[in-house]
């Protein structure tokens, strides 16, 4: 059973998404900020005629609360992965792409401690390159979101 999967990193750690829940992945040059929103959006940008709504995925996984919007300010480039979930267009931020592949083996369950923040996010594990990588969801990001904002 082989998938393909983007390799990427988000708050600094390694993390595997597969290709089936991504439609982009774009460089970002200029967000446009939102007054008065929670810390974990970005902002807006503009996208091919489309608006999307950037979560800045390494604020959910920080579990940092409401920032002060000057703190949200994302300089320069920025790496996004677009996707579109319930007809809504999103770019989740990350730190960085390093690859897309084809993986054979199927994601192996996570054994051991996992930091508290990735628990709701790391639905398993993919080795490729020596180096391990949690198995996200984009959905699980903006999972997040909902929850942070019904609190």
């Amino acid at each position: 059973m082989s998938a393909l999967y983007l390799f990427a990193r988000i708050a600094g750690t390694a993390v595997a998404i597969s290709t089936d829940e991504v439609d982009a992945v774009v460089r970002l040059h200029e967000l446009s900020p939102v007054p008065g929103v929670p810390g974990h959006v970005a902002g807006l940008a503009a996208l091919r005629s489309r608006v999307l709504t950037i979560i800045d995925a390494a604020t959910l996984v920080r579990s940092e609360r409401q920032l002060p919007d000057d703190a949200r300010a994302h300089d320069g480039d920025c790496h996004a992965i677009v996707c579109e979930i319930g007809g809504h267009g999103y770019g989740i931020l990350v730190d960085r792409v390093d690859d897309i592949q084809t993986v054979e083996a199927a994601p192996l369950p996570i054994c051991g401690r996992i930091e508290p923040t990735w628990q709701s996010y790391a639905r398993g594990v993919i080795e490729t390159g020596g180096e391990p990588y949690f198995v996200v969801t984009l959905a699980s990001f903006l999972d997040s979101c909902l929850s942070a904002q019904a609190a």
